[in-house]
């Protein structure tokens, strides 16, 4: 039986700017309706940003973006039909002799806003989930 809090929103795009920018107002606003605080929400919004600007640059022609609320977690994933990406082969932007390079701190900021985030080929293309917990409502608030 289906869990009557789970929502679920998708949409493919071209791979633009403006795509980019509706996925991350999309991430938001769900986040926002899920329930997330007010210092999470930008947080997510910037995770989800910085993986469709991944999916724009190392994409093609289009990215799809899929937002799932459930009772426990907020489930966001990004996908593009580029040659796929392996995340191990990412530089290091902590690393001194990459502290100039641009490469690499996309991913190393999804990580850190994003409580679990998992990358998985789709030959062709890379799909990027990203998930966010919601934290069970505390007594007395």
């Amino acid at each position: 039986m289906a869990d009557s809090t789970t929502s679920r929103v998708s949409f493919t795009l071209d791979s633009s700017l403006d795509s980019v920018n509706k996925i991350e107002l999309t991430a938001e606003q769900i986040a926002q309706r899920a329930g997330f605080d007010e210092d999470t929400i930008p947080h997510i919004a910037m995770a989800v940003r910085e993986a469709a600007v991944n999916a724009v640059l190392h994409g093609n022609s289009h990215i799809t973006a899929s937002f799932e609320t459930t009772s426990d977690s907020l489930i966001i994933r990004i996908a593009d039909q580029g040659p796929g990406l392996d995340p191990d082969k990412v530089p290091d932007p902590l690393a001194p002799e990459n502290i100039l390079r641009g490469s690499g701190r996309g991913i190393f900021l999804i990580k850190a806003f994003m409580d679990e985030v998992n990358f998985r080929q789709l030959h062709p293309g890379t799909e990027l989930t990203l998930i966010k917990h919601r934290m069970p409502a505390q007594p007395g608030t």
